[in-house]
């Protein structure tokens, strides 16, 4: 079973409905993943998702309601196979973390998807539209992971 795990700044909007997206996804497809989320900053540890980014994904079905934000942990670099940033600067603190022998793949997020944005807007300081317009992106990033992963095991 393949162990993703999906980071942003906070973890309150775009990595815990990555989360939530993936794990829809993936149990539609039938793919078995260990997927979690966590944040490059702390400020928002141990709080729920955004309630604007629960809201739009529960209009598309995804229940983020269980979740709680955490901070990336050094272990995580050694139990995950996947950390997927959502944007540049994720990227780039993930690596700069990243002990030399760890043993996961950090890569962009939005790498998978079929589009030419690599990156996922934050879209904590906007309104409700770019709470969709990040979650169509997801969608579109999950179903391009999926897509990876059933081509590397065929």
């Amino acid at each position: 079973m393949k162990r993703i795990l999906f980071v942003c700044l906070g973890n309150i909007c775009r990595s815990p409905a990555a989360e939530g997206v993936m794990r829809a996804k993936a149990r539609e497809r039938g793919v078995d993943l260990y997927i979690e989320s966590a944040g490059t900053g702390a400020w928002h540890v141990g709080d729920p998702p955004d309630e604007r980014m629960m809201k739009s994904a529960a209009r598309r079905g995804y229940d983020l309601s269980h979740q709680r934000a955490r901070k990336v942990a050094p272990a995580d670099f050694y139990e995950f196979d996947f950390m997927l940033a959502m944007d540049l600067a994720n990227h780039t603190d993930l690596l700069e973390l990243a002990p030399p022998n760890r043993e996961c793949d950090i890569r962009l997020f939005l790498d998978f998807a079929a589009g030419d944005i690599r990156e996922t807007p934050d879209p904590y300081y906007g309104g409700v539209q770019g709470f969709e317009d990040v979650l169509d992106l997801i969608e579109e990033g999950a179903e391009g992971f999926l897509d990876y992963l059933e081509d590397e095991s065929a």
